[in-house]
């Protein structure tokens, strides 16, 4: 009987620990193409569909290469050939009517189309390029980070 209790309760515990885990992701790769990764802690992961997307990561992609983003809100990020984009903050919890989306294009090029968090709260987007913020007042944008 102890047995089964103590193996009933590290199933329940085991079960807890994922569950707090997935809190901290924030999407999902959709779609993959050509040389298309994540870096995860400092560590390159090929990015598949179902594969996770955490804040903070960095996702890359090479010549050739693409990779596509849905946030756990049906945001929609398309990125495209030698990219590279670090989604720095992302909060949805509408039943606290918590938002927030930050991202930095550090080179290359998105297409972006608004989620929930843009629809609901739209003031705390932001999209940050080398050169400027884009502040998300739409639906829709495409933005190319050159090295000029």
């Amino acid at each position: 009987m102890l047995k089964h209790l103590c193996m009933g309760m590290a199933i329940a515990v085991g079960t807890m620990g994922g569950a707090l885990a997935d809190d901290t992701i924030i999407g999902f790769v959709k779609t993959a193409d050509g040389e298309a990764n994540l870096v995860v802690a400092g560590k390159i992961v090929k990015a598949q569909p179902g594969t996770p997307v955490q804040r903070k990561d960095v996702l890359k992609t090479g010549k050739p290469g693409s990779l596509g983003i849905t946030l756990k809100d049906n945001t929609l990020l398309s990125i495209g050939p030698d990219t590279e984009l670090v989604i720095e903050e992302f909060l949805y919890a509408p039943a606290k009517g918590d938002f927030k989306l930050g991202a930095n294009v550090r080179k290359g090029s998105l297409n972006y189309v608004s989620g929930m968090v843009a629809k609901l709260k739209p003031d705390v987007v932001n999209v940050r390029t080398p050169t400027g913020t884009i502040g998300v007042r739409g639906t829709h944008f495409v933005v190319a980070v050159t090295e000029d």
